[in-house]
């Protein structure tokens, strides 16, 4: 079954340990809300220290842009 957790009166989720644990999701972290259908993704968001490095050795040869588009 899995877990489940109550909306409190001032709007908070508490989301459950097992699942802070599996995910490794720290206080403080941010997450993004994205509507999908009848329910909701929660999706953290990376900080840009994550994100440093990531594109590194792309090769930007055939990228098309805005203008390109027909």
């Amino acid at each position: 079954m899995p877990d489940i957790t109550t909306l409190s009166a001032k709007f908070q989720i508490s989301i459950p340990k097992a699942v802070r644990t599996a995910r490794q999701w720290e206080a403080g972290q941010a997450f993004a809300f994205i509507p999908k259908g009848t329910g909701v993704l929660l999706v953290p968001v990376p900080s840009a220290a994550d994100l440093a490095g990531i594109a590194k050795g792309a090769n930007p040869a055939g990228f098309r842009d805005r203008g390109d588009r027909f």
